[in-house]
């Protein structure tokens, strides 16, 4: 009865009735789990019906009350799609913390198969609006990658390029860490940064062990990055409005932080205001970085603020000193005892060919 019911609420014309029915419906089919897909279609209608009126809150909080993915009965396929507008509704709503609950009740299993690409994109999608707002830029750019390595958007040479660009854009922005930064050099392998110059410049300017000075890296990819060209559109991650802007400072500030490593990598110990003077900084602005860096655990650094040094070697007592120093013998005595053995090798090859040229010419 009740499946008969579900299936003529949409032949009513009239608005007010055809909500009474369907809350009858509802009421009807609480607790009941033999007409659970029956009460979760039913209600997924009236969500989007309520949606359609303005009331995209109320629509979510009755389509959150049911607890799709313990619907046995349900096909795989229309229980992803309800999960995925439970998030859509929650982010209209922006009730971050329940659309991430409901994130990890998602298969990502479910994706890999052809016939899901459009649910997987819609997926992915959701995460990157979830995740931008909580400014988790890596997140986002894993996965800008799951849409660029999915088959319907590689066949697009144009939504190729751009979740591309989305990718690199986040992957620079995110702070710095192991998974980062093998992240960057599996990218740079990819044979389409050539398509798009400024962005391969951008992610080079990254993993090049060199400071990189901001007026002339802003100078030369600024113009490309946040308005574009006819030949390669911007994307919306450095556009000229309100949000693009902030993440262009967050950009200068990676920047700044990836200059700070790479002079901990050279120097061991250097002025507060010739390193500032290098970066481009206050020395009051250059101790904030370092603090920040120190904290997160990036690079070691501690700052002689009565000498005006900063130092980025720990300092080591005598035993550690000298176990260093053993340590590096040995090995140097292994690289030598293994240049003798292949010397000798050599000697022996080379003795043996000599023997049989010997040999034939007697012969």
């Amino acid at each position: 009865m009740v499946q008969e019911v579900v299936k003529i609420v949409d032949t009513i014309a009239d608005r007010p009735t055809q909500l009474k029915v369907i809350e009858a419906i509802r009421t009807v089919t609480e607790g009941k789990i033999y007409v659970e897909v029956e009460r979760a279609r039913i209600t997924y209608k009236l969500a989007l019906m309520l949606e359609a009126e303005g009331k995209a809150k109320e629509g979510a909080e009755i389509l959150q009350d049911l607890q799709i993915e313990t619907y046995g009965s349900m096909e795989r396929r229309e229980k992803m799609e309800m999960l995925l507008e439970q998030m859509r509704l929650c982010l209209a709503k922006q009730d971050y913390v329940r659309t991430q609950i409901i994130s990890r009740k998602v298969s990502l299993k479910f994706f890999e198969e052809e016939a899901n690409q459009d649910l997987k994109l819609k997926y992915f999608k959701l995460m990157i609006q979830l995740d931008e707002h909580d400014s988790k830029f890596l997140s986002v750019a894993r996965h800008y990658g799951a849409i660029y390595n999915t088959k319907k958007i590689k066949e697009n040479p144009i939504d190729s390029l751009q979740a591309l660009q989305c990718l690199l854009s986040y992957l620079v922005l995110a702070p710095f860490d192991n998974e980062q930064h093998d992240m960057m050099h599996r990218m740079l392998a990819d044979k389409n940064l050539d398509k798009i110059p400024p962005y391969k410049r951008l992610l080079k300017s990254f993993i090049t062990e060199e400071i990189i000075q901001w007026t002339i890296f802003s100078s030369e990819l600024e113009k490309d990055l946040r308005q574009g060209s006819a030949e390669l559109p911007a994307v919306y991650v450095f556009q000229p409005n309100a949000e693009g802007t902030a993440r262009w400072l967050q950009l200068r500030q990676r920047t700044t932080e990836h200059n700070i490593r790479i002079a901990a990598l050279y120097y061991s110990r250097v002025s507060l205001n010739r390193l500032a003077f290098l970066l481009s900084l206050t020395p009051l602005q250059l101790e904030e970085f370092i603090g920040k860096l120190v904290t997160k655990k990036t690079i070691f650094a501690r700052i002689d603020r009565p000498s005006g040094t900063v130092v980025f070697r720990p300092h080591k007592n005598v035993d550690a000193t000298l176990d260093d120093w053993a340590g590096n013998v040995a090995k140097l005595m292994e690289m030598i005892s293994q240049t003798t053995h292949l010397i000798n090798k050599e000697e022996m090859v080379h003795g043996m060919e000599h023997a049989a040229v010997a040999v034939a010419d007697k012969d």
